[in-house]
């Protein structure tokens, strides 16, 4: 028998018109700068996301033909179903950035089950379910790429955020054991590690800042800023950027790029 086409030598890579990108979280501030990356790269650009409505909008920015499918990442009937149509009506589904993700705050006790549950589901069970729904078309054209939105918490741990944290941990140890898992294809498997984004969830954040501490606005987001090592909010077209430099790689995999 004769070796696979990845034991012997990279597989071509698809053109980006016909490759279906698919982003999760695609309604969200950094879904909506990837998704826009992605559509003036040329790509197929599919938007998975919980509310419809919200995921036309999004489409009606693109240049570029954009598709709207529904679901919840924390579902996989229901992701196992999107990426089949995808597959079947647009393209093969061989990117994917799992974009979305909540962040809610807590103090330590009393314990919060409910809301460690909910951030674990979506934002490490949910990356899970994508890209094992992907994964398989991914190997049928012998080259893929997933790019997991992590966190800076996945690197080290911040207050009021365990359950937070916990699950961007988690989130990179994924990413770094699916590299491995795929260390011999052409699949590759990054994190992005970014810190606190000018985003409508950083807004959430601040609203509740200002409720708890009485600080204004401005005071807020220069506060949360200051956490981040440049000083300042981090725009998601930065991110999104630094998400289409891992695309355009050959190598990487398995990396966890900070971005702060």
């Amino acid at each position: 028998m004769l070796p696979s086409r990845s034991m012997t030598q990279p597989a071509p890579r698809p053109a980006p018109q016909e490759t279906a990108a698919l982003i999760t979280g695609a309604a969200g501030g950094l879904g909506r700068a990837v998704a826009a990356r992605l559509d003036a790269a040329g790509y197929r650009v599919v938007l998975l996301v919980r509310d419809a409505a919200a995921g036309r909008d999004v489409a009606r920015t693109l240049d570029g033909e954009a598709y709207v499918y529904t679901c919840d990442v924390t579902d996989r009937a229901g992701v196992e179903a999107a990426v089949r149509e995808v597959a079947r009506d647009v393209a093969p589904p061989l990117v994917l950035v799992n974009a979305a993700g909540i962040a809610e705050s807590r103090p330590l006790v009393p314990a919060d089950d409910a809301l460690w549950e909910r951030t674990l589901a979506v934002n490490a069970t949910g990356p899970w379910i994508a890209a094992t729904a992907c994964v398989p078309y991914m190997q049928d054209a012998e080259w893929g790429f997933i790019s997991n939105v992590a966190s800076t918490a996945a690197l080290e741990g911040y207050a009021y955020t365990a359950a937070y944290c916990a699950s961007k941990h988690a989130l990179l140890g994924l990413t770094r054991a699916m590299a491995k898992d795929l260390a011999k294809t052409a699949i590759r498997v990054t994190a992005i590690c970014p810190g606190f984004l000018d985003t409508p969830m950083t807004g959430r954040t601040i609203a509740t800042m200002m409720s708890k501490t009485g600080m204004s606005e401005d005071e807020a987001r220069a506060a949360l800023g200051a956490m981040n090592t440049s000083g300042r909010l981090i725009p998601p077209e930065e991110v999104a950027a630094a998400i289409m430099d891992q695309l355009a790689a050959e190598d990487g995999s398995g990396e966890a790029l900070r971005l702060d």
